[in-house]
């Protein structure tokens, strides 16, 4: 059996639009040579094809590497909670009366319509039922985003929340925002790279400690006076405060609910929250409320213990597969995108399926701005990868190189093109490598968003995916034929199964090839 290697060049797709696109403008003579001369399409990674509820949704890493890893398509997050709150079961479920009987009821999660953490959306319909359901005082802990929508646009999401509550408050019902900051300085750390940003957090949303501001519009305004340029996502944290109090301080009795869907960036403020022997940080003041997620963030850990919408029961993925046949797999990122190789591509498990026949490892990212050190962890991930490969011990063997999409996030395009001609240099190496050992290499990506940097205008910064397809190649001595038709990132397991001479689940999405 030949060993397959994937790599998925993380926020990196297609785009004939070249303002802006620092994909097309960084220097890449592997990817020109690979699309030039061996098998290639392009896939689908977003809206429908993988899970979202509509093509206008852009795709994200959980979703991508949810379809990557199990073949199928299942209902993700933002799809399930619309449905769960359109149908009532949201508020029939006895986690929301629980809620609802907290002496406040504190609402943390991220302020925008990205539909890739949250939705604004699904906020103002938890408010109305607050308020329907006799809750007397709500508070709202805003993240602000600039990263999966436009990056200056928190003032609007701002004001749109704030109509809303002006039109609920009298007498009876007292809903405000207590505190906020940037998705990217507080709260929203993952796979533990960062704990200083959910300590920080922390110490916003509960103890009232911050920056202190009159209403969050007042916060967001002061920040860009002393820096027009800053994006949503790096605003600093601040508290909102009356005669020099903060106004909303989580305290005993209280309840709160973390009202993101999606579970990387939720998952450590949920273990501050729920595990009574939590160590990651010094908490100084542990309230005794309710605590609940929008959804269960991990299933294996069971965290939260309180959720009100059931996330994709996924079942027969890949990794399950090759299991059942005894194959070895090797996975491999930096921090950053870890869970993505790992949680995310074992459909939501945090544990191994099989430890015995899969070896994870972890590469530490680096703790600075991206744009700063754009190739990031992309060699020593290259690193790995040969070692896993010369070692002769595995049948797939799955990287992620986060680059595209870790430093299109920033908005810097110079540092973005960078980033992706340090992928394309590492894709040199594999590509020596797989031919020195006979292997087929595949190269993928999970969504856009190096692509297009700017917007429609050309001019203003474009910090979120986009809509575009991703490239599916081929690299291999063997005569491997791409099939004609429409495919989507789900179809990418079952093209793995196939090149390994294995029959693909009956559920999965056809093989391209």
């Amino acid at each position: 059996m030949k060993p397959i290697i994937l790599i998925v060049m993380d926020g990196v797709a297609l785009s004939d639009k070249t303002e802006g696109n620092a994909v097309s403008g960084a220097f890449t003579p592997n990817l020109d040579y690979l699309m030039q001369h061996h098998p290639w399409t392009k896939i689908k990674a977003h809206g429908q094809a993988v899970g979202l509820p509509d093509d206008g949704d852009m795709g994200n890493s959980e979703v991508g590497h949810n379809a990557l890893g199990c073949g199928q398509i299942y209902a993700q997050g933002a799809k399930l909670v619309d449905k769960a709150i359109v149908s009532g079961r949201i508020f029939a479920n006895p986690v929301w009366q629980n809620l609802v009987k907290g002496d406040t009821l504190h609402f943390i999660g991220l302020l925008s319509d990205g539909k890739v953490h949250a939705n604004i959306e699904h906020l103002i319909a938890l408010i109305h039922k607050a308020y329907d359901d006799g809750v007397k005082r709500v508070r709202i802990h805003t993240l602000l985003d600039g990263r999966d929508v436009a990056a200056q646009s928190a003032l609007d999401y701002i004001a749109k929340l704030e109509i809303v509550l002006a039109q609920l408050n009298c007498d009876h019902f007292d809903a405000r925002i207590a505190s906020g900051g940037g998705r990217q300085r507080i709260t929203m750390d993952r796979y533990g790279a960062n704990w200083q940003m959910v300590e920080d957090g922390w110490n916003v949303h509960v103890n009232g400690i911050g920056t202190k501001h009159g209403s969050a519009s007042e916060a967001v305004t002061a920040a860009r006076q002393t820096n027009p340029n800053i994006i949503d996502q790096d605003l600093p944290p601040f508290v909102i405060a009356e005669n020099g109090a903060p106004i909303g301080k989580i305290n005993d009795g209280d309840s709160v609910l973390l009202i993101n869907f999606r579970g990387d960036r939720a998952m450590q403020l949920s273990q501050a929250f729920d595990l009574p022997n939590f160590n990651k940080f010094d908490r100084v003041r542990v309230p005794k409320v309710y605590f609940a997620g929008m959804l269960q963030y991990d299933g294996d850990s069971h965290l939260p213990t309180n959720y009100l919408a059931n996330p994709p029961n996924i079942q027969n993925t890949l990794t399950d597969l090759l299991a059942s046949h005894g194959i070895r797999q090797f996975a491999v990122s930096e921090t950053q995108k870890y869970g993505h190789m790992t949680y995310f591509w074992n459909g939501n498990r945090t544990e191994k399926p099989n430890p015995a026949l899969e070896d994870w490892v972890e590469i530490n990212s680096d703790i600075l701005p991206f744009e700063q050190r754009p190739w990031m962890k992309a060699a020593e991930i290259t690193d790995q990868v040969i070692y896993a490969l010369q070692s002769g011990q595995y049948g797939l063997i799955r990287a992620n190189m986060p680059n595209g999409d870790m430093v299109g996030h920033t908005g810097c395009y110079h540092a973005a093109t960078i980033a992706v001609s340090a992928v394309d240099l590492c894709l040199g190496r594999i590509m020596e490598a797989a031919k020195a050992a006979g292997s087929t290499l595949i190269i993928t990506g999970d969504h856009g968003n190096a692509d297009e940097m700017t917007e429609a205008d050309g001019k203003t910064l474009k910090t979120a995916h986009t809509l575009n397809p991703t490239p599916f190649i081929i690299y291999s001595d063997d005569d491997i034929r791409i099939k004609q038709g429409e495919y989507g990132l789900a179809n990418v397991a079952a093209t793995i199964a196939t090149l390994l001479n294995l029959q693909p689940h009956p559920s999965w999405e056809q093989s391209i090839t």
